[in-house]
């Protein structure tokens, strides 16, 4: 394949052929990653499946943690809703995302993974905090919005409502091995807005 430039000649914009090859590498690493998990996602079995060279795919992802971080980024960009403004819709749509992804065996396995190998690899280490910064910023959102609509308790901090609505379906499922339905969702949510009720 021939090398490819970042710029089309005489101007500023990207080539739409990078981004066409761009496109087609992750589209292709996103489906191995689905099929066969986190360890096959390898530069080799990427330009194999998506028909492109090396060379271009080391040139964008030079290790494969960049490609699977942004691998996992695409994923999660497809996966988050887009809130509606429905408060209990919003939480319950968004944390059942989070239940799929936890009981999709090759999801699961790249967390469990991530989390495993961060402690003592600092590329893992950087890949985890960006699961956790991307994972939960929607669920950020809805929580930051409904507090300013009033919805919820203006002293609830968002963060900490995070861990409050995701930390148990990660706990139930990384750490308890349980697997659960969308009622368990439902449930969860409910308690938490019981809890976070706007106060006088």
């Amino acid at each position: 394949m021939a090398s490819e430039s970042t710029h089309s000649p005489g101007a500023g914009a990207v080539d739409p052929r990078v981004l066409r090859s761009r496109a087609a590498a992750l589209a292709a690493a996103r489906a191995i990653l689905l099929e066969d998990g986190w360890e096959a996602v390898t530069h080799v079995a990427v330009a194999a499946r998506g028909g492109i060279g090396r060379t271009t795919l080391y040139r964008h992802w030079p290790d494969t943690i960049a490609l699977l971080r942004d691998v996992l980024r695409e994923q999660m960009e497809i996966d988050h809703t887009v809130p509606t403004g429905v408060l209990r819709d919003d939480l319950t749509s968004e944390l059942d995302v989070l239940r799929g992804q936890l009981h999709r065996p090759p999801l699961e396995r790249t967390m469990r993974a991530v989390i495993e190998r961060a402690p003592t690899h600092p590329a893992y280490g950087e890949l985890k905090e960006f699961l956790y910064q991307e994972g939960s910023r929607v669920l950020g959102e809805i929580v930051r919005s409904a507090v300013a609509r009033g919805e919820l308790d203006a002293r609830l901090d968002p963060s900490r409502a995070v861990d409050q609505l995701a930390g148990p379906l990660i706990y139930r499922r990384l750490l308890a091995g349980q697997t659960f339905t969308a009622a368990y969702v439902h449930d969860l949510v409910d308690d938490f807005l019981r809890a976070h009720r706007p106060r006088s």
